[in-house]
């Protein structure tokens, strides 16, 4: 019974997303804040974690001020799920509107090269990858979920535009498929910031804090051969769409130092962070995973 009840949600919330998703985005923004500001209010312990981990990483930072923020995000992040109606729904010309390439000029350098992308989880990179994929051959990673309608909804809704080889990957996936993607031409969208435990990770400063940080942009930049070109997408404010801006190709990398390497990830993506506080992924526990003796953060 509860099994039916639960398929029952998630086709009420996903036909929401559709009939949603025919808002002017200037009406559909200001929705999903309210549903941001309600996720504040009742999930606790998601906001307990977006403190704590805007605590190591802003000490400086008044307790009002990190509250402050944390209703920010949480403002956002309404909007980063209520939009997937819009990624996983509309048009591609409503896409091609929504959401505009700055510095594309760095993606141009790369057309017949071997490169794969660095997106650090903002919360406009979901809608930010399917605008790539319109126009370029692309994989990226996939995470299963236990909910089967969902976890459809999800595939099919980012692979709606795959044309080519474009492919998802789960993380269930072989990491030398994913190079072998790249090296045959197909840029990968990566997105390396979370924690996944300390068995493929090395433990280097995030914001000063010691963060298990996997190792995979550096190893897969040498097993593929391949130039990495960072990538960072923004909600703009009330309907003004989308950013998708791209960085200078990295040269230099791999180092052939990957303590060295994975350092250099964590920095660009700090900076990033820096510049655009409120939209990082602070919900997601960042540094469950400590060094040996160290307790817990959560």
């Amino acid at each position: 019974m509860s099994s039916l009840a639960g398929a029952g949600l998630t086709r009420s919330a996903l036909a929401l997303l559709w009939l949603l998703r025919l808002l002017p985005l200037g009406v559909l923004a200001p929705i999903g804040q309210s549903l941001g500001l309600l996720g504040y209010a009742l999930a606790a312990e998601r906001r307990r974690v977006c403190l704590v981990n805007l605590a190591r990483c802003f000490p400086s930072m008044s307790e009002a001020e990190r509250r402050a923020l944390t209703r920010r995000h949480f403002r956002w992040f309404g909007r980063f799920i209520l939009e997937h109606g819009i990624q996983w729904y509309s048009s591609r010309e409503r896409l091609l509107r929504l959401v505009r390439f700055e510095d594309e000029h760095y993606l141009q350098q790369m057309r017949g090269r071997r490169f794969f992308f660095l997106a650090p989880h903002f919360v406009g990179l979901d809608l930010g990858g399917v605008r790539i994929g319109l126009d370029t051959e692309i994989t990226a990673y996939y995470s299963r979920q236990k909910d089967r309608l969902l976890d459809e909804a999800l595939l099919r809704g980012r692979m709606r535009f795959a044309s080519g080889r474009t492919r998802a990957f789960s993380r269930q996936d072989s990491f030398r498929a994913v190079a072998r993607a790249v090296k045959d031409g197909v840029p990968f969208y990566y997105m390396p910031d979370m924690d996944l435990g300390a068995r493929t990770a090395l433990f280097v400063p995030f914001f000063g804090v010691p963060a298990a940080t996997i190792t995979g942009v550096a190893r897969l930049a040498q097993m593929a051969e391949a130039t990495v070109l960072p990538v960072v997408t923004r909600i703009l404010p009330g309907g003004a769409g989308y950013r998708t801006r791209f960085y200078p190709p990295w040269e230099d990398f791999p180092s052939g130092d990957l303590e060295a390497d994975t350092r250099r990830v964590n920095a660009f993506i700090e900076e990033r962070v820096r510049e655009l506080p409120e939209q990082y992924y602070w919900l997601h526990k960042r540094f469950k995973t400590r060094p040996p003796g160290e307790p817990r953060f959560y």
